[in-house]
């Protein structure tokens, strides 16, 4: 622990010198981090963001792997990093110099267990990409198939443990001294970091990415994913199938091979479309260099490292956010927001929908055609950072695939429209959630939440009871927006009654049917038949209840 902590402040140390070099002593001393002699006065006047966003990048090249990816991810983030400053990091490189052949030799023997002569027919030392966590290397397997072999860098993993391990700690200081850093919770934020950079040091877990993104395509021929050699693979050695296409950015070379601009925008377009709104898992990275095309317009995606994954209430919110965004429905994106519970007290409401209103503006009644996507999610990232408004995680990877997607296309296919490819895709999940099948099966699932909720409200409301009688409890009430509130309580005690009454009434019946079959006669009243009527009010009610949900967007 002690030799833990030695190393951890000597890497801290290091961290500071690197940002004090680069001309961040000013806000080192603000953060706390440094005394007021490292702060040095010219810094305070430099308030250009762009410039600070230079300086950044290179103190982030410098600090290694860790840190140039999380500038990558912040760059992706608009919701909380000023769009001057995401710009900068979005040019973060993450090409380095090689190491040695001799440690990929080491590796490959003590993972593979066994010589790289044993092991391969051919394999070449110079690497074919040299990146921060890793290197790849062509080679030719004994039975004659050409591999790429990814190499994770010696140490790698403890190096980056060490630098997650500062960034906690660095959080939990900021969060219990910064109002800014508890507002948007950071030691959150560097969770989620930090779970995405174990990820992406296990290569067994991209091997299964890989897998899972071949199995939506199995039957599309024209989409494919290099084949995973798992005897050849392990945590930190990962050996594939070699693609030799053309990259997709290349487009002088499609031209000049023949190539179809146009199929190949479609066809990236809808595989990625397809993982994302019909899978909910998709390609995190769809950056030219992630992508080849091969004879017959054939689509090839590499690197599975990064992975975004939606739920189906999420995907459902994206869609409905679009749909309202583009018909200048306001307080529907408002409520789509409270919906993703993205709102908070503070919250100035009456300001935030001022601000959608400029969007509305803008992009009301929009052709399809003409509508840029990323154009539109930049809009709500710049509108969330105003007002403090934290999306997301699942939310902010698939903004950054679609911002790549689009700078893709817009090379192949200048006159594509991504949002004009997802409008089928948005009509059948929505139409979707009016399936028999979807709705039976998720309303039941809420029934069954609900009455849980309600078995055990007695109880929580006695418990509540007895920690106000002790005095427990410090109310602390405002009444900004109080009408809101009200008026969902209405929504929800409404709701709650008809569904009390519906049990009820079809309780009793159940005890007429079973009575009227005991009897074996109908039972009547002022001559109409109490089943049938009783059915038709039933099912009235059924339809009225699932269709009230279903609009609500709560399913």
């Amino acid at each position: 622990m002690l030799k833990r902590k030695m190393k951890n402040a000597q890497r801290s140390q290091e961290i500071i010198n690197i940002f004090l070099k680069n001309g961040f002593s000013h806000v080192l001393f603000r953060l706390g981090l440094t005394d007021r002699k490292f702060s040095s006065t010219d810094e305070k006047a430099d308030l250009n963001l762009y410039h600070v966003g230079k300086k950044l990048r290179t103190a982030l090249e410098q600090l290694g792997p860790t840190f140039v990816k999380l500038g990558q991810i912040a760059s992706g983030r608009r919701d909380l990093v000023p769009e001057e400053i995401a710009v900068e990091l979005e040019k973060l490189q993450d090409h380095v110099e090689a190491f040695p052949i001799a440690h990929v030799r080491d590796i490959i023997e003590q993972q593979l267990e066994g010589t790289i002569e044993e092991l391969f027919q051919e394999f070449d030392e110079v690497p074919l990409a040299s990146a921060s966590i890793g290197q790849v290397h062509k080679a030719r397997l004994i039975s004659g198939d050409m591999v790429a072999v990814k190499v994770q860098r010696p140490n790698i993993q403890r190096q980056v443990d060490t630098d997650l391990a500062i960034l906690h700690d660095l959080a939990g200081f900021l969060e219990n001294n910064m109002d800014w850093a508890k507002t948007y919770h950071l030691r959150d934020l560097i969770y989620e970091f930090s779970h995405s950079m174990r990820e992406e040091l296990d290569y067994q877990l991209e091997a299964r990415n890989a897998e899972r993104i071949a199995r939506q395509f199995a039957k599309v021929r024209e989409i494919q994913v290099p084949r995973v050699y798992e005897e050849y693979s392990t945590r930190i050695v990962l050996t594939t199938e070699l693609i030799t296409g053309i990259k997709v950015s290349d487009t002088e070379q499609l031209d000049a091979e023949g190539y179809d601009r146009q199929i190949l925008a479609e066809r990236i377009a809808h595989s990625m479309l397809s993982q994302v709104m019909e899978h909910g898992f998709f390609h995190g990275d769809p950056h030219p260099g992630n992508i080849f095309v091969t004879p017959g317009n054939v689509i090839y995606y590499v690197d599975f490292g990064m992975v975004g994954q939606l739920s189906k209430e999420t995907t459902y919110h994206f869609v409905s956010l679009m749909l309202a965004l583009q018909k200048g429905n306001i307080e529907r994106v408002i409520d789509i927001f409270s919906d993703m519970d993205l709102l908070h007290e503070d919250t100035n409401t009456e300001a935030l929908y001022r601000d959608l209103q400029i969007i509305q503006r803008k992009y009301y009644e929009t052709s399809l055609t003409d509508l840029k996507l990323g154009d539109v999610f930049m809009e709500i990232f710049s509108i969330a950072y105003r007002h403090h408004i934290r999306l997301p995680n699942d939310v902010a990877i698939l903004s950054k695939v679609i911002l790549t997607l689009e700078g893709v296309l817009g090379k192949l296919d200048p006159s594509f429209s991504i949002m004009k490819a997802i409008e089928p895709y948005s009509r059948r999940l929505v139409l979707k959630r009016f399936d028999p099948r979807y709705v039976i099966e998720n309303s039941w699932d809420t029934l069954i939440k609900n009455a849980e909720i309600a078995a055990e409200l007695p109880s929580d409301i006695k418990k509540a009871i007895k920690t106000v009688q002790k005095g427990k409890v410090d109310l602390d009430i405002g009444l900004k927006e109080s009408h809101i509130i009200f008026r969902r309580f209405d929504k929800i005690a409404n709701r709650l009654s008809f569904s009390i009454v519906l049990l009820a009434f079809s309780i009793l019946m159940v005890g007429l049917i079973v009575g009227s079959a005991i009897a074996g006669q109908t039972a009547m009243f002022f001559r109409l038949p109490l089943i049938e009527v009783g059915s038709i009010i039933a099912t009235l009610m059924f339809a009225y209840l699932l269709f009230s949900i279903v609009r609500s967007g709560r399913i």
